[in-house]
């Protein structure tokens, strides 16, 4: 094996520095065993005197650890136990292209699909107009049908506009339907409805002498949490559908839908059994916020925390009726 002379002067280099460490072997992949290993021959005296001595004091020139020893005469070239090759220079990355200066154009949200619009003020009032035009929950429904101002809508199968009994005098609101309510077009179908229906009957009540809807009536992709511009285009709507209903009691299930429509910051650990009203055209009505049932799906120990509110719930209309029998 041929050595250039930059490959002998690193070996040089590397083996004078295992000299002067006191390096008398190598560490291999395979370990030795050095009760049954043979003792290694001491350096013959003509290998020690063909050694160059180097003048004491003398710098040493610093050397790659990648280049080799010179052979001695009547030796065998030296071969390094942990051949390395010269290291390749690293390429120069190339520069990043420069900034387009065109504008980027607007991004449609999450969920949308073809035909999507980006939501704005104008949306809303589109929104809002077309709530108001509504005199009767039937024409609110279709209202809403016709509506293409939400992205979600193309994206939902269909929208789930309320469960119940519009006469009843309490009304529930969630905040946007799931799966099993996207395929049904109903609100609180799933796990969490079937959990909303043993609390309710806890109680003495049924989908019979309630009335219950979401804030958002198209359910996000992937039910994903609505974004703030689908909540607020909403909002007229669900508004319009509370007043149309006015029921006597107004009841939130989760914290998103009562902060929504009555502007609570508060977690829903610090606002749920806290008696508040909420603002009809011509009067206020009793409100109440409440854990979700799909919360109480994940958080069974917090069910104790949602009795005492349908308890409370209870002793409400318990004493509505007792003063509308005086």
């Amino acid at each position: 094996m041929a050595f250039s002379d930059e490959e002998r002067r690193a070996l040089v280099a590397l083996v004078e520095w295992y000299d002067a460490m006191g390096v008398d072997g190598v560490v291999g992949d395979v370990a030795i065993d050095r009760l049954a290993a043979r003792s290694l021959p001491e350096p013959s005296p003509e290998r020690s005197a063909s050694r160059p001595a180097m003048a004491e004091g003398a710098p040493r020139t610093p050397r790659a650890p990648w280049e080799a020893q010179p052979t001695v005469a009547g030796e065998a070239p030296f071969e390094s136990p942990f051949p390395v090759s010269p290291p390749t220079p690293a390429a120069r990355p190339s520069p990043p292209p420069l900034p387009s200066l065109r504008p980027t154009p607007a991004v449609p949200p999450i969920g949308a699909g073809p035909g999507a619009v980006v939501p704005d003020e104008a949306a809303v009032e589109t929104a809002r107009a077309a709530a108001a035009s509504a005199s009767t929950l039937a024409e609110l429904e279709a209202v809403m049908r016709a509506f293409d101002g939400c992205n979600l809508k193309k994206t939902a199968t269909q929208l789930v506009f309320a469960d119940g009994n519009p006469a009843a005098k309490i009304m529930f609101v969630g905040e946007a339907p799931g799966r099993d309510e996207d395929i049904q077009g109903k609100p609180f179908v799933g796990r969490s409805g079937q959990l909303l229906d043993r609390m309710l009957a806890a109680i003495g009540l049924d989908r019979t002498n309630i009335y219950i809807a979401n804030v958002v009536p198209w359910r996000p992709p992937g039910n994903r949490t609505p974004s703030p511009q689908e909540t607020e285009i909403c909002r007229p709507f669900i508004r319009r559908q509370i007043e149309l209903v006015s029921p006597e009691v107004l009841i939130f299930l989760g914290g998103a839908s009562a902060k929504v429509l009555i502007g609570s910051t508060d977690g829903i650990l610090k606002l749920r059994g806290r008696w508040e009203r909420y603002a009809l055209p011509d009067h206020t009505i009793p409100c109440m916020a409440t854990l979700h049932p799909a919360y109480l799906l994940r958080q069974p120990l917090q069910k104790r925390l949602a009795w005492r509110d349908f308890r409370a719930l209870r002793a409400i209309l318990t004493g509505a009726a007792a003063s509308a029998a005086d």
